[in-house]
């Protein structure tokens, strides 16, 4: 079966690993500030901060808007996502307001968007799916016209899981103003075995996220910081050094990956276009996807799974709306594009361990027709 994820890991893993755990300190330590000053090199930003998991870094991102704008308003969210994208809301004690599905892209819809913000928005949650950016310059404009109509300007997270080496307008995602949050979990495109960065807008949240992902604790304060007061409590969220050394060591391939994945997106979107029952998703010339999966719209999409996976060939939805289980019931509403979208989007694999024969395998399979 051709798989639809792989775990990327460097020759230099093992060998870097074995570094940490030789050294008898695997806790956070210089590994963690070798990635992170990595990552703010090639982000292009110093405000990072590795994190745990993503989920970690959203729930944090979200605890620091909460604890400064307030918990009693609503966060506008996708429901096409990871349930670790929307989870934190709740976490934090906040309320959802589902936004619609844009059906070129599979982004949260813009126009949905603008209408549901108000006075009581406190924050909203994008996702970029798949890694294909949000369009961020429509995005500023609606805020821009919210805090002119309510006085309000909502916080923005954008949810990067999918997106390492994404760029809107040439810039990577995380320099466009808001938070904006990475994950390193086991199959993405780089990967510390576990774990996520967080991209603040200013040193303000930075040095706060600083002190709460380590219990509110400052760790630079001298050599006793536990003797200190803590003004602030705080989580768990920290990386380890063990996580991190992989993560040194992925930065190695990932140039060549990355590479892979949008020759092999570029490969589908010659060979796919045109088929019937076949809808491909948006390219526009600004933003350079980073093509995690690979999503058509389909009809008769059980046909279409089922027939690819007689030809060997993995497919899935990669994640379920998230208002149809019953923690959200009290969030529902009418979503037509997503109801109409749920029965069709479907992803294939696009990844770089394709051979040239199984790219070709693939598009002639779909090509045949289900």
């Amino acid at each position: 079966m051709i798989p639809l994820f792989k775990v990327a890991m460097s020759e230099k893993a093992s060998a870097l690993v074995g570094e940490v755990l030789d050294s008898g300190y695997i806790g956070q330590g210089t590994k963690v500030d070798e990635l992170e000053h990595a990552l703010a090199k090639r982000l292009d930003n110093p405000r990072v901060l590795t994190v745990s998991s993503a989920t970690a870094g959203l729930h944090l991102a979200l605890h620091l808007i909460a604890t400064e704008h307030g918990r009693d308003g609503e966060v506008l969210a996708t429901p096409l996502t990871c349930t670790a994208t929307n989870w934190p809301i709740l976490a934090n004690g906040m309320k959802i307001r589902w936004v619609d599905t844009d059906p070129e892209t599979l982004n949260i819809d813009l126009d949905d968007l603008a209408r549901k913000i108000t006075p009581t928005t406190r924050a909203i949650v994008l996702v970029h799916w798949g890694g294909y950016p949000v369009d961020l310059d429509r995005l500023t404009h609606i805020l821009d016209e919210a805090e002119r109509l309510h006085g309000n300007r909502p916080q923005v997270i954008e949810d990067c899981a999918d997106a390492f080496g994404a760029t809107y307008k040439n810039a990577p995602l995380g320099n466009h103003g808001n938070i904006a949050v990475y994950s390193f979990q086991a199959v993405k495109h780089l990967t510390t075995g576990d774990g996520g960065l967080l991209v603040l807008p200013n040193d303000h949240l930075l040095e706060r996220a600083r002190l709460l992902r380590w219990y509110g604790i400052d760790r630079n304060s001298g050599p006793n910081p536990y003797q200190n007061d803590i003004t602030e409590y705080g989580f768990k969220a920290n990386m380890n050094d063990i996580n991190a050394a992989i993560g040194l060591a992925n930065l190695d391939i990932i140039d060549t990956n990355l590479a892979k994945h949008r020759e092999n997106a570029a490969y589908y979107d010659s060979e796919l276009a045109n088929t019937p029952d076949l809808e491909l998703t948006e390219r526009a010339p600004d933003r350079n996807p980073s093509f995690m999966y690979y999503t058509l719209k389909v009809k008769n999409r059980t046909a279409f799974t089922q027939h690819l996976k007689s030809n060997g060939i993995a497919t899935s939805e990669v994640h379920k709306r998230n208002d149809h289980y019953t923690t959200t019931h009290p969030y529902s509403t009418h979503l037509p594009n997503l109801d109409t979208l749920t029965h069709q989007h479907i992803s294939i694999p696009v990844g770089w361990w394709l051979t040239p024969t199984d790219l070709t395998h693939i598009s002639r399979t779909i090509k045949k027709g289900w």
